[in-house]
Parts: structure tokens; sequence; C-alpha cells
């Protein structure tokens, strides 16, 4: 080998001996995969022997009719220890209507009133539930009537919880005012006032 060659030879070793100290050995990286872990719901049932729905509304302008519905369902859950990010639905069978007045509660079912053959079903879906400070809330959503969607807001009370034999239970108390004919409920003319006031206790069993 001349002398040149092995020159070249030497520097070739060198540079491969340099470049594999400076870089270092390859590692390969490591991909961790994250996923969100989600919160499993805290689901509640309603106690339907213990709830209530009541509406309130002025005959003549010089007193009040009292009501309730006698059927209905609903569903409460959540999965903030504070009911924040509650999801409430709430369902009600508009032929249930009673006034403790068998001639009287015939009307309710007719088509100028709740229309029940077409539009047997009340519904509510709550768009938020926010606290408002100490044990009140406030629940807004949409509420159905016959063919009518608006958005209601109900003030809420929360009366706390108790564990008892059967499991733990916690009740609510939501009070709104409505004007029926915004629902094309025009029954009873002047007779009947335009604003109802509802009332809706609920007490739940945790599932």
């Amino acid at each position: 080998m001349n002398k040149h060659l092995k020159v070249a030879t030497s520097l070739l070793i060198a540079g491969v001996a340099v470049s594999s100290f400076v870089a270092g050995p390859v590692v390969p990286v490591k991909t961790v995969q994250t996923t969100a872990s989600a919160q499993t719901p805290i689901v509640w049932k309603l106690d339907k022997s213990h709830s209530g729905v009541k509406f309130t509304v002025t005959h003549l302008l010089v007193s009040e009719v009292d009501g309730n519905f006698k059927t209905f369902d609903g569903t409460f859950e959540h999965t903030k220890e504070d009911f924040s990010d509650a999801k409430i639905t709430f369902t009600i069978d508009a032929a249930s209507a009673d006034t403790n007045h068998e001639g009287r509660d015939n009307h309710p079912k007719k088509a100028d009133f709740f229309d029940v053959e077409k539009y047997p079903t009340i519904k509510f879906v709550s768009t938020s539930f926010k606290p408002a400070g100490g044990k009140k809330y406030t629940l807004t959503g949409q509420l159905t009537v016959k063919d009518v969607t608006k958005t209601v807001t109900f003030d809420v009370t929360y009366n706390g919880q108790n564990s008892t034999a059967r499991g733990v239970k916690a009740g609510f108390k939501a009070t709104t005012t409505i004007d029926r004919t915004e629902y094309n409920i025009k029954g009873g003319g002047a007779a009947v006032g335009d604003d109802v006031d509802v009332t809706v206790n609920i007490a739940l069993a945790k599932a």
C-alpha cells in the first residue's frame, strides 16, 4: 500500500470513529398513548310515591284552582358532587291532569287545552343546572307542550340527602311560572288566568 493510500485509509477510519462517538447509539423513541378517563355518571331514579307535579291557575281573577298530574317520570344524572353538570329529563302524561273535580277534569283533555289524543306527553329536557348560592340552583331547559317548545327557567331548592335502609335519598323543589297561551292552551277563555304557577317536588333514590 502506497503512502497516500495509507493516509486516506487512516483518515477514513478516524472519521467513522469520531462520528460514532459524537452521534452515540440510536435509541428508539417510545410513543406513549394516553386516553381520557370519563367519570361514571351518578344516576338517580325518581321516587314517584314521594314526588309530585302541581299547578295553580286563577279563576275569574278572584280565586285559585290547584291541580296536579298523576302520571310522570324522569331521569337525573351527574358526575360533579355539586350537581352543576346534572342532566335532567322529565315527562308528564297530559291526560293525567287532576283538579279534584271530575267534570272539570275532562276539559283539559280536549283540543283547546292539552289535546291529549294528538299530544299525549309533556316533556322537559334540561340544558343547564347552575348553582345559585347556598342550596339554590337555576334550572334551564326546553319545555314541550303540544307542538310548542320553549325555554323555561326553574328556581330550584336542594333539600339535601339522607341515608336510609333503602339507600340514599335526595330531594329538590322546583318552581316556575309559564304563560299557557304561549303553548296554544287557550281553553276557558277569560275565566282562566294566562299565568300558570308550576311546582315540582322531586324525591330521588340513588341507583
